[in-house]
């Protein structure tokens, strides 16, 4: 058993290193943020589409059920990434990942009200500390808040956790089978993303121009690394860690996203602002810890947790 979840953390940690790097990405690539997130899953496609196909036959087919629930899962993860993109532009791309992350909060609060999983006493402590944080790194206590917007990049940082989160919620109930076609599950997952923020970037007018090539290549960076690797190392991984393990390691790309921003693209969270990143990165695994069977379960099945 320790051996199985030891070789399990390898690649979880290595998916969510990878996971760090993009915001970094989206930054860099100054395009549309829209267009950033419909490019991010475009450019995975010719990779996943292979991939998905080969499982499919070596596996067999899927239920009707499982096929819709995985695009209506990203349509709602293309929202997300829609939503986490434009919040880059306002608080940065450190913060804007920390607030992201808030859906492995959301989660757990959604299934208690949609499915009656009674959540454990460690959440009722952690939501409090991640509302507090989040308040924090808003900007809207004390001066000197980064970003060009702190609050509104605060509210779109919540809105991407909480369309991700309902993507989680759908995808929990697409069936064990679900769980075998991890490949074929990513694919789908990503087209309808490509779909839903094609869209949007569209609507936006954001499409209208098409990237230089410097801007191309870190979006294709950002396809290749966070769309395709990271997404099946912890697709892969997570259903075979403990609740606790899991946890910690989704923390650990809100602190590599926090730390690569502030490396590599000179941002200056304010301390307030840090102290609020602090309060949120406590929050997280306090409310992922939870106990009994249900809560573990629900732990376990959203395995794509925090995939921006």
């Amino acid at each position: 058993m320790f051996d199985r979840h030891r070789n399990a953390l390898v690649p979880a940690l290595a998916g969510a290193l990878l996971l760090a790097f993009g915001a970094i990405f989206v930054r860099l690539s100054d395009v549309d943020p829209a267009a950033a997130a419909s490019y991010r899953c475009l450019y995975a496609l010719p990779v996943l589409a292979p991939l998905a196909f080969f499982e499919s036959r070596s596996r067999g087919a899927r239920p009707l059920r499982a096929h819709l629930l995985a695009l209506s899962a990203g349509v709602l993860f293309g929202v997300d990434l829609v939503l986490w993109c434009e919040s880059i532009s306002y608080v940065g791309a450190g913060l804007a990942t920390v607030l992201s992350n808030f859906q492995v909060v959301i989660v757990p609060l959604a299934a208690w009200a949609l499915f009656s999983e009674r959540p454990s006493p460690r959440l009722a402590v952690a939501v409090p500390i991640a509302l507090i944080g989040v308040v924090l790194i808003s900007g809207v206590i004390g001066s000197g808040a980064y970003g060009d917007n702190p609050a509104l990049g605060s509210v779109l940082g919540i809105g991407s956790g909480a369309a991700y989160a309902a993507s989680l919620i759908v995808m929990k109930y697409a069936g064990e089978a679900e769980l075998h076609h991890t490949r074929a599950r990513v694919f789908e997952l990503a087209l309808s993303a490509c779909a839903s923020a094609g869209l949007i970037a569209l609507l936006r007018g954001g499409l209208d121009t098409v990237p230089g090539l410097e801007s191309q290549l870190w979006l294709v960076s950002l396809a290749l690394g966070s769309q395709v690797a990271a997404w099946l190392l912890i697709t892969w991984s997570l259903p075979r860690l403990a609740t606790a393990v899991t946890a910690l390691v989704l923390t650990l790309q809100p602190a590599g996203s926090m730390v690569l921003a502030i490396i590599l693209l000179s941002e200056k969270p304010s301390a307030l602002q840090l102290a609020g990143v602090c309060a949120v990165a406590i929050a997280i695994p306090l409310g992922a810890l939870q106990e009994g069977r249900g809560a573990r379960k629900s732990a376990e099945v959203p395995v794509y947790a925090d995939l921006t």
